[in-house]
């Protein structure tokens, strides 16, 4: 469902709410007191009086993925496991050139899901048989990295080269690893965030831009990198790993992995560097790190 094009401006929070505001006049809804909660790969923006989250993606270019979501969310309910839901609109919709789609709000308690949730729903998720009809992707562990180092107006010529070329050495690793695991229908984000605790006690799993079927290990390396940079401490891994029943930071492959997610993390948080001073100044230490393989990593969360 195409609704408006613009050509192509920066993804900022300003051009995330003129997005909202036009989305919401196609959808017929009301985006009175609507709050930004968070600006990322995509940005989201509650609806307190429609009770619903709406989602939009920074380009058009990633559509497929946007469609994806939509198809994932249906069979993951349809399979029992508790996930994001849409909504009834006809979705996704294309709003200023941007892939948007509309969920429902998920009553959230207020506390945290733990990473014994998250141990609990990837176990559930990794054991799930795929319909060849939901056609997710194969595993595409670097996609997007490359676009946001050549599109970013941060770098100076010497840092892009640096990230291009760690990239290429990266993939060139990753395609040389020998996983233990069976291949699975993965996350691609899989972090504690990404789940939410509701007030009947259920957790229910959202994010599904990057799903794909692939090694069910770079699914549990997020929460072993976050581990490493300082975002939580070993025995909380130690149970994760306990819970689920794989530790990946044991196998002789985690070093890639590892490499790999700080890549992604820093280059996510590079698309961001304009918001504020806070996130520029991590990205500098983020990019200090990268250059900087045997120094301790101490990261802040954004």
């Amino acid at each position: 469902m195409t609704v408006s094009q613009t050509p192509s401006i920066p993804f900022t929070s300003v051009e995330a709410l003129a997005t909202l505001q036009e989305t919401c006049k196609a959808a017929g809804l009301a985006d009175q007191d609507a709050r930004l909660i968070r600006l990322g790969e995509n940005a989201l923006f509650v609806l307190p009086a429609e009770q619903v989250v709406v989602r939009i993606a920074r380009s058009v270019e990633v559509l497929d993925d946007v469609r994806k979501e939509v198809a994932v969310s249906a069979w993951l309910n349809k399979s029992g496991l508790p996930a994001a839901r849409t909504t009834a609109h006809d979705q996704p919709l294309i709003v200023r050139g941007r892939p948007v789609t509309l969920w429902h709000l998920i009553p959230d308690s207020g506390s945290p899901a733990t990473l014994d949730d998250l141990a609990d729903v990837l176990r559930e998720l990794h054991g799930l048989a795929v319909p060849a009809d939901l056609g997710l992707p194969a595993m595409d562990i670097l996609s997007r990295v490359s676009e946001r180092i050549n599109a970013a107006s941060v770098l100076t010529d010497e840092d892009r080269d640096f990230l291009l070329t760690r990239r290429r050495e990266l993939q060139t690793a990753y395609d040389a690893l020998a996983f233990p695991l069976t291949p699975c229908a993965v996350h691609g984000d899989a972090h504690n965030e990404n789940l939410i605790k509701t007030l009947g006690g259920n957790v229910l799993l959202i994010d599904f831009e990057r799903f794909a079927f692939g090694p069910p290990e770079t699914d549990l390396a997020v929460t072993a990198i976050e581990h490493t940079v300082g975002w939580g401490t070993r025995a909380e891994y130690d149970r994760f790993a306990e819970r689920y029943g794989f530790d990946v930071l044991a196998w002789e492959g985690y070093p890639v992995l590892r490499d790999i997610n700080e890549l992604k993390m820093t280059t996510w948080l590079m698309q961001n560097v304009s918001e504020n001073e806070a996130i520029a100044q991590e990205f500098r230490n983020r990019m200090y790190s990268l250059r900087n393989p045997d120094m301790p990593r101490r990261w802040r969360a954004f």
